[in-house]
């Protein structure tokens, strides 16, 4: 399959959904609620589903894991970097940084699945189990300087605990009914459909009124630097193929809108992280194309 075929999908569905948000009178309330179906119900099912049915063998997946988590760290790295090398107002640098090295993680399952089927999305999922509390806490720790919280925040995220969750179930040596396999497969399917959709539909390229060379500095460490390091560590480490392309597509992956969710919350500027969001995730669509044939 070639990489045009393998992305076009995924990226019809955020497509979909950017005009859909945009000729259509649902309203934001019907978007936020899709939003929460996905992040806290669908997208969890797709997690558990995925770790709880496939056979671990970290002896040939350990090093993928470690190379995404060094992936991550560099990208956190970088990221800081931006710090001493252009000036910000107050807020703008704290909400910007996490975009650095937060990934999308219904771009990547969707991704992998169509790249290998359930043996991609595994892999995937095991990627965003041990990143997602990694970067969850660098994000955090940029916008209030401490950890307090920090662990309750973590205990409460939908895909950590979900993935979690499926791992311990799997290496309990449990197996799931198969009118629950079902479900959760019906519920999997779903979830990156609409996730795609959710995207589209959250694409603000508007708000960079200050600090563009900061922003430029974070779209071009998470859509370049990081798969570049990707790309050159798998090589060198000798990943499996299809692990490479795993590693590299994870490190190419657009900033999660969630990012733009904490922004808020925490008293960021909202509307800067809103664009880094969206920029970079239209970037991406001629970038991810770029990568997979490097790692093919």
């Amino acid at each position: 399959m070639s990489v045009a075929a393998l992305l076009f999908p995924d990226f019809a569905l955020i497509l979909l959904g950017f005009l859909l948000m945009r000729f259509t009178d649902w309203g934001t309330a019907f978007w936020a609620g899709v939003e929460k179906l996905v992040y806290y119900f669908l997208f969890p099912a797709l997690l558990f589903y995925s770790t709880a049915r496939t056979e671990f063998d970290f002896d040939t997946t350990g090093m993928m894991l470690q190379l995404a988590i060094g992936a991550c760290l560099c990208g956190v790295a970088l990221g800081w970097l931006a710090r001493p090398l252009f000036r910000a107002p107050p807020m703008m640098f704290e909400s910007g940084v996490q975009t650095a090295f937060r990934f999308n993680s219904y771009i990547a399952l969707a991704i992998a699945s169509r790249l290998a089927g359930d043996k991609g999305t595994t892999l995937m999922a095991l990627i965003i189990g041990f990143a997602v509390p990694l970067c969850n806490m660098a994000a955090v720790h940029a916008l209030v300087h401490k950890s307090g919280g920090l662990l309750r925040e973590l205990a409460k995220n939908p895909l950590l605990v979900a993935t979690a969750g499926g791992m311990a179930f799997n290496l309990a040596g449990l197996t799931l009914p198969d009118v629950v396999g079902a479900t959760l497969s019906r519920m999997a399917n779903a979830s990156i459909a609409l996730g795609l959709i959710a995207v589209g539909a959250g694409l603000r390229l508007s708000g960079l009124r200050e600090a563009r060379g900061m922003a430029l500095w974070f779209i071009a460490v998470k859509l370049l630097a990081l798969p570049a390091i990707g790309l050159v560590a798998g090589r060198y480490a000798g990943l499996p193929p299809l692990q490479l392309q795993i590693l590299v597509m994870f490190c190419a992956m657009p900033t999660a809108s969630s990012a733009y969710v904490l922004a808020a919350r925490m008293g960021g500027n909202g509307p800067y992280v809103a664009f880094l969001i969206s920029a970079g995730t239209v970037l991406s669509l001629f970038t991810l194309p770029v990568w997979l044939s490097l790692a093919r």
